[in-house]
């Protein structure tokens, strides 16, 4: 993503605002980042943005298709800018470091649900645990 934050928020057809082109800069600096993350790297930037302001352009760049949230079970909500490929995460259960994992099988949806559902299988989210290099090598 070498575009500027302003010409990505206004090709997802967003208004530009600086408290949007600062959350797009934190996800870039940090894929797999919480809300609590973003809001923390953009305080020094933009001193008098809110937490509700952090959380409004999140979810505008979720509802505009820039963004993804992803939930790993007993993780907090996390926002990455990585859309569209259908790609999996691998979690580490001791530090709780998130990371991509391309699709594990094929084109998307990457599996196939059994027949007879009735559903029109879009995509599928695989979440990988295990434990990250940095942990084992501390172990």
């Amino acid at each position: 993503m070498d575009a500027s934050a302003d010409a990505i928020i206004r090709e997802a057809g967003l208004r530009v605002t600086a408290t949007r082109v600062a959350v797009l800069d934190a996800l870039r600096s940090r894929p797999h980042a919480t809300a609590d993350d973003v809001f923390a790297g953009i305080r020094d930037v933009l001193p008098a943005t809110s937490m509700q302001s952090v959380y409004n352009a999140l979810g505008d760049f979720v509802g505009a298709g820039l963004a993804a949230r992803i939930e790993p079970a007993g993780h907090p909500g996390m926002f990455e800018l990585r859309v569209g490929d259908n790609h999996h995460h691998v979690v580490c259960r001791q530090c709780g470091r998130v990371d991509d994992v391309d699709c594990v099988v094929g084109a998307a949806p990457c599996l196939h649900a059994p027949a007879g559902s009735g559903f029109t299988i879009e995509t599928a989210e695989v979440t990988f645990w295990g434990v990250c290099p940095d942990c084992r090598a501390t172990s």
